[in-house]
């Protein structure tokens, strides 16, 4: 399956049964259940006009000896049994049949209720215009069958016609009125869905690339480290014994620590890792341990700090750990030649300077990555949390260089507050300047 398929899948299903929790709270019991069982609704529709309607016509029998309503009633009530399914041919024949049910039994006998129920159906399923054209029609029929009953009917009360017309036509008027209401509380909560559907995809993609990068910063720093220690002690193995084994001691401290850091990524995605440290990485080192295992692995360091210490933010000190430890692997990894690398950290009011620069022999840029390709996009993702940047290139006097900004963040929430803190970015607590000053 496609990973992306699949992250749109399980967005798509989190989203539907978020909403659909929602939306069972808003609706009562009786509401959920015709939602849920939709031709149970049809049949209460029949009954309730049946109910409306079959007295009327058993009164014409037993009264006037007319049974000419009561194959109306049948018809409207089987008509109604499929309005969801034809609500327009429904509406249409209901409408019809109103015409010859009046004039037959003088306006005693009606589907005129039918027609109310047909027209609501119409209008909460079809688009506004359609729904007016459907009730202005509707209309026509049932008032122009009033006047199609004989005259003699009305003898004693001519203006009585009038207000028999008046009250069709409102009927029918919230007939419509309710279906289009309903109709739009549908399309609302379609479109609340789709929201959260959108919604929850961008949270899974975010946290997706969350992990992500926080993957391709521990493993490509640690297995180029790895490789980088494995490589000196094959070198010196025979000439100095002692010292290979020293390298191969900091190989194997590096490996472990990758896999303790590798279970911290990834147990955030697990329940059961709620009641454990949630601390991001590195939860166990310092920038210190940082460039200690870089010299370790042969990278000639220098470094230099200014202005005052790193703010205590943890997610701040994080993210200017994994620029400089993406900086340096860059280096370990691609530089040739590389006799100095010089490291300067420096702080001036609110903005803090990051800058790796290496005096290699030629520009990494036209080598083959032999990483993932996402470490500069990864630092500049990080760098832009904190309203900065990263400039990258080559030097005109050999080499590699990094340049980062950041701005540092306030506790009040001013301009230079981070945005979109991670949830794994709260607690770096050991990833930052605590060890400046065994660093230089």
């Amino acid at each position: 399956m496609n990973d992306r398929l699949s992250v749109k899948e399980t967005a798509e299903r989190t989203a539907a049964v978020s909403f659909t929790e929602l939306n069972a709270r808003r609706l009562g019991p009786l509401r959920r259940f015709f939602r849920k069982h939709p031709r149970a609704m049809d049949a209460v529709v029949v009954v309730v006009f049946l109910f409306l309607s079959f007295p009327t016509a058993l009164l014409l029998i037993f009264g006037d000896g007319n049974w000419l309503a009561l194959p109306g009633v049948v018809l409207a009530a089987g008509a109604l049994a499929f309005r969801r399914d034809r609500p327009i041919l429904v509406l249409a024949f209901v409408s019809v049949l109103d015409v010859p049910v009046s004039m037959l039994t003088e306006g005693q006998g009606s589907s005129g209720i039918a027609t109310m129920f047909a027209l609501y159906t119409v209008a909460a399923t079809y688009p506004l215009r359609k729904a007016l054209v459907a009730g202005c029609s509707a209309t026509v029929f049932s008032v122009g069958a009033l006047f199609l009953i004989p005259v003699s009917t009305f003898a004693e009360a001519p203006g009585i016609i009038w207000l028999l017309s008046g009250f069709v036509v409102m009927f029918l008027a919230i007939a419509v009125g309710v279906g289009i209401t309903v109709r739009r509380d549908r399309e609302h909560e379609s479109e609340l869905r789709e929201w959260a559907t959108r919604n929850a995809e961008l949270a899974s993609a975010g946290e997706r690339n969350r992990i992500a990068r926080e993957m391709h910063d521990v493993v490509a720093h640690s297995l180029t480290v790895m490789v980088a220690l494995s490589d000196g002690a094959a070198v010196v193995m025979k000439r100095d014994p002692d010292r290979a084994v020293s390298v191969l001691r900091e190989l194997s401290g590096t490996g472990r620590t990758a896999i303790a850091d590798m279970r911290r990524v990834l147990g955030v995605l697990r329940a059961e890792a709620a009641s454990g440290s949630l601390e991001p990485l590195p939860a166990s080192s310092s920038l210190a341990q940082l460039l200690d295992g870089f010299r370790a692995a042969g990278l000639p360091l220098r470094v230099t700090t200014s202005g005052p210490r790193l703010p205590d933010d943890p997610a701040f000190q994080l993210t200017a750990y994994r620029i400089l430890q993406e900086s340096l692997t860059n280096v370990l990894r691609y530089g040739k030649g590389v006799t100095l690398v010089d490291i300067s950290i420096a702080r001036t009011g609110d903005a803090v300077h990051l800058r790796v620069a290496d005096d290699g022999r030629g520009a990494m840029g036209p080598v083959v990555s032999l990483g993932s390709g996402q470490g500069i996009a990864g630092m500049r993702e990080r760098a832009a949390i904190y309203a900065g940047s990263v400039e990258y290139g080559s030097r005109p006097s050999g080499g590699w260089i990094v340049e980062a900004r950041l701005t540092v963040p306030h506790a009040d929430g001013g301009a230079g507050n981070h945005r979109g803190k991670e949830k794994d970015d709260h607690a770096a607590q050991h990833a930052g300047h605590a060890h400046q000053g065994s660093a230089r």
